[in-house]
């Protein structure tokens, strides 16, 4: 009701004036004719006067009506140069103010809501420069002040802001105009005022703020790398230490794009993922699938039966496995694609030069222009008392350790409830392990909503995983009983101790960056946990960059990609442009079974930021490809802002759910609603339908129902 009352009044003002032809005495001919009358009054009632037309001043500006060049001149004529400065400056700040400020209270949250996503870009950069954008635009005549004032008003910028910057970036125009109308009787046209050299003089203003901030910046690098001899040449254009995913992919971006690069990896191309992570556990998982399928074989109208097989040879197949991945991240492939692979270790010894100890001996010193951290990350083990005793493995070491057992561990513990730990204590279960997985929280996996991790909590309990929620170990103890060692973990759960016996404990607590043993100390590269990066993943020193685990937020394969894009390419072309990371739709998944998977935010995320958002849901024991695989249980959710089709978050529970995922990040990625999706077709019968139905259901709950009701209408008289 506020905003429409204002806008009817802002309207009638500017039907008005321009009704009653009010214009007409805003022209440089009329303000000639006049000047003398107008001396007149104003000598015969001087702070009046001044009142007044400071007044009209701030209409004119806040209605952003034609005519403000006019009074300034006017200004100039009756006041001089000083006192008419100081009320143009004013008069025109207060109405720009005004301007800005209706322009916020009936625009900005219609606009923000309906296009918040395409303007999160322009909202960030006013956010942290915007005081220099506008100043540099009101230094600049050329740009329409009016459209300014509007458009500044849809933004996050803060009203003290917008003024005082306004006045500032607008005093050396004022200064101009207000001493040109002090010379009015010998000024024949406006266009007399901007002469191209004025214009130029203006320009160079506007761009000065920017080569200002370019040689801040600049002084700021010179500070930092004061205490370092710059090379005069350099060996390589980049040098990456660390061969897992990120320093792959930042490898590969350098050398396709011509540049010379040195990849230095110390023990396994790959890294953790092809090694020990993402690629052994989805072997393991899919022979312990392959085993409860067997089991439950009449679920399938087949005979159920145990399993008959070598632990070792499931162990083996996931070493196979690994091996048959490895060619596509070996030496002989990056070799082949134009980067140079040392294998050793890497230590920066300054901001440009790398020394490699060799792993056949002998040490290498390179100098680049530019370095790449893809160090990665390595498990975190407790401090917990006695662990070192009875003997541990973690993700990285239980594939080689286990591999030498001829059976899977009869009694396994599992330290944690995130996805590791799920992932491995279900497939072990699964492979005939009696299983206890302990998480210290209240639930497992923590970062997914209550029923997620309540769905998760269900189907590990009917594979046979004891799973102890809100125990904290304490220690481990080791005792021997008629010469055979028995091995505990001491637990705590309200308040009471409880022992268990177990004969592998496996630590999946979390993952921690490698932050030591490659020269950031040495370097003062600050870290906290990773290596603290700028948004364009550069290091305190601006040619020397992070990527992947080291560098967080998000520790997984796909991001470390992600990340090593915008690292490559800010390292070897930076100067010319640099790219901000983009972490806006981050997708990850759980392979356990039923999979679990997430793009955007839950509900618990959304709740905790203040987001107002709609829930729609699909159940897949509605969907047919679900109901004859056997695998009709879970659901997909999907977050959406209120009343609009406009994804916020999508978390799907059910057989495949990674894959399903895919459309929804694309659909978020390139900002695509529901509609959108309901409106392609999906073949039929396959998982992917789900995603479908789910739009579906949105659109059901958002009908038309007026619009309906008069279809009834319409229909039944076409029945007659």
């Amino acid at each position: 009701m506020k905003r429409s009352l204002l806008v009817l009044f802002i309207i009638a003002l500017v039907v008005g004036f321009f009704a009653f032809d009010l214009d007409r005495f805003l022209t440089l001919e009329s303000l000639k004719q006049s000047q003398g009358d107008f001396a007149a009054l104003k000598a015969q009632s001087p702070w009046l006067f001044a009142a007044i037309a400071f007044a009209l001043y701030v209409l004119v500006a806040a209605l952003s009506l034609p005519g403000a060049l006019i009074m300034t001149l006017a200004m100039g004529a009756l006041f001089g140069l000083t006192v008419g400065t100081l009320l143009v400056s004013f008069a025109s700040s207060i109405g720009a103010t005004l301007a800005f400020l209706a322009s916020r209270f009936v625009l900005r949250d219609t606009v923000q809501r309906r296009f918040g996503d395409k303007l999160k870009t322009m909202n960030d950069g006013i956010a942290k420069d915007g005081a220099l954008y506008l100043f540099t635009l009101r230094l600049v005549p050329v740009f329409p002040f009016f459209l300014i004032n509007l458009l500044m008003g849809l933004t996050p910028m803060r009203a003290r802001t917008f003024y005082w910057v306004s006045q500032l970036g607008m005093l050396a125009g004022t200064v101009v105009f207000v001493n040109a109308g002090t010379q009015l009787a010998q000024l024949q046209s406006l266009s007399g005022i901007l002469s191209p050299g004025l214009l130029f003089s203006f320009v160079l203003l506007g761009i000065f703020p920017f080569i200002a901030k370019k040689i801040s910046a600049s002084l700021q690098a010179r500070r930092v790398y004061a205490k370092w001899q710059r090379p005069r040449t350099f060996d390589r254009n980049l040098i990456v230490i660390g061969g897992g995913a990120a320093g792959l992919v930042s490898a590969y971006i350098g050398a396709a794009v011509k540049a010379k690069v040195t990849l230095i990896e110390a023990h396994k191309m790959g890294g953790d993922c092809l090694n020990y992570g993402c690629v052994p556990s989805k072997a393991l998982i899919k022979s312990a699938r392959i085993a409860h399928q067997m089991r439950h074989g009449e679920h399938y109208g087949l005979c159920a039966i145990e399993p008959d097989f070598s632990f070792r040879k499931v162990m083996a197949r996931v070493q196979a496995v690994i091996g048959a991945i490895a060619p596509h991240d070996s030496v002989e492939r990056y070799a082949q694609l134009g980067v140079e692979v040392l294998q050793g270790y890497a230590r920066i010894v300054d901001p440009w030069t790398v020394e490699i100890k060799l792993n056949d001996g002998g040490t290498q010193r390179l100098t680049t222009r530019s370095i790449v951290i893809a160090a990665g990350a390595q498990p975190f083990v407790p401090p917990l008392p006695g662990l070192d005793e009875v003997g541990y493995v973690t993700s990285d070491t239980l594939w080689d350790a286990f591999a030498k057992l001829d059976a899977p561990p009869a009694r396994l513990v599992v330290l944690g409830g995130g996805p590791i730990g799920c992932e491995l204590a279900q497939s072990f279960a699964r492979l005939g392990s009696k299983v206890t997985q302990i998480e210290m929280g209240p639930r497992i996996m923590i970062r997914e909503d209550e029923e997620v991790s309540a769905l998760a909590h269900d189907a590990l309990t009917r594979d046979g995983v004891t799973v102890l929620v809100g125990h904290k170990a304490l220690r481990c103890e080791r005792t021997w009983v008629d010469g055979c060692e028995h091995k505990f973990i001491v637990l705590e759960h309200d308040g009471a101790e409880l022992r268990i016996e177990f004969d592998a404990l496996l630590c999946a607590v979390g993952r921690v960056a490698r932050l030591s043993g490659y020269g950031l100390e040495q370097l003062g590269v600050e870290t906290r946990r990773t290596v603290l990066t700028n948004d364009y993943l550069e290091t305190l020193y601006p040619n020397i960059f992070a990527a992947g685990d080291v560098a967080g937020p998000y520790q997984f394969t796909h991001v470390a990609a992600h990340q090593a894009w915008y690292a490559a390419v800010n390292a070897l072309f930076g100067d010319v442009k640099k790219f901000k990371v983009d972490y806006s739709v981050i997708p990850w998944a759980t392979f356990i079974e039923p999979e679990l998977a997430r793009v955007g935010l839950n509900e618990q995320e959304a709740r905790e930021k203040g987001v107002a958002y709609e829930v729609t849901r699909y159940g897949l024991d509605e969907l047919d490809r679900a109901i004859a695989d056997g695998n009709a249980h879970g659901f997909v959710k999907v977050l959406t802002v209120p009343g609009k089709d406009k994804i916020l978050g999508v978390t799907i529970v059910g057989e495949h759910a990674a894959d399903l995922l895919a459309e929804f990040v694309l659909a978020m990625k390139h900002g695509l609603g529901l509609n959108k999706i309901l409106g392609t077709i999906h073949t039929y019968p396959t998982m992917a339908e789900a995603n479908k139905y789910a739009a579906g259901e949105w659109k059901r709950a958002h009908a038309p129902q007026r619009v309906l009701a008069w279809l009834a209408r319409y229909h039944a008289w076409k029945r007659g």
